[in-house]
């Protein structure tokens, strides 16, 4: 069986990346980052949640160096979390360059287990705005990263979600039995998903699109 390497946040995009993958009979590395986020032990509870569901192995590793770069909203507790970031440029909610060094780390990780492919949930068409999600940087990091393992290792980064929008990933979870009760979106809150900043509006309006109910608990519903 072939090996995949499945970045894995916790959030429901990653999520059905990876449930994918699986579908694809692929042997799933569940991959998962502590980079020091406001979320950090909701996203580690919801991982080994959907990591257990695809009886995947697990690997947790500590990225806290992300914290101490800075400028995002999402590791910075001075920051304001924006809540009008959809449409209007790269919100502060962006963490620089984050999804490059987690797909770096991804590939060193593949190139030890002799996994021949990576998945990300990432999403092109119905983002914040993020530079790093892009089918263009995607080929651009997939090429970098087989320029600079060995011949043999020819890893494929896979992004099945790119041009999906959350109404198509929601659908598409369902149908494959995706636990999304088990995944978090919020930016801000452990507890009760906060409902207004700029990821649990997409994550509220894909479900609507997708006449569907979200089954995780909101503190506010816009």
């Amino acid at each position: 069986m072939k090996k995949a390497v499945c970045i894995i946040s916790g959030g429901m995009d990653s999520a059905l990346a990876a449930f994918i993958a699986k579908k694809e009979g692929k042997e799933i590395i569940a991959l998962h980052f502590n980079y020091g986020q406001r979320t950090q032990e909701k996203e580690l509870e919801c991982f080994r949640k959907i990591a257990d569901a695809l009886e995947a192995k697990q690997v947790i590793l500590d990225a806290s160096f992300i914290k101490e770069i800075g400028s995002s909203s999402l590791t910075d507790t001075s920051l304001y979390v924006r809540t009008n970031g959809l449409g209007n440029g790269v919100p502060n909610t962006y963490v620089p360059y984050r999804n490059g060094i987690f797909i770096s780390i991804a590939a060193s990780l593949a190139e030890k287990e002799n996994a021949q492919s990576l998945y990300l949930g990432v999403m092109e068409e119905d983002s914040s705005g993020y530079p790093d999600c892009t089918e263009a940087f995607i080929k651009k990091i997939e090429a970098a990263a087989n320029e600079g393992t060995k011949k043999e290792t020819n890893i494929k980064i896979c992004a099945p979600l790119i041009h999906m929008t959350k109404a198509d990933i929601v659908k598409e979870a369902l149908l494959l039995g995706v636990p999304l009760e088990f995944t978090w979106s919020c930016y801000t809150n452990e507890d009760k998903a906060c409902g207004i900043c700029d990821s649990c509006r997409l994550r509220l309006r894909g479900f609507e699109n997708a006449n569907a109910r979200d089954k995780i608990p909101y503190a506010q519903l816009t």
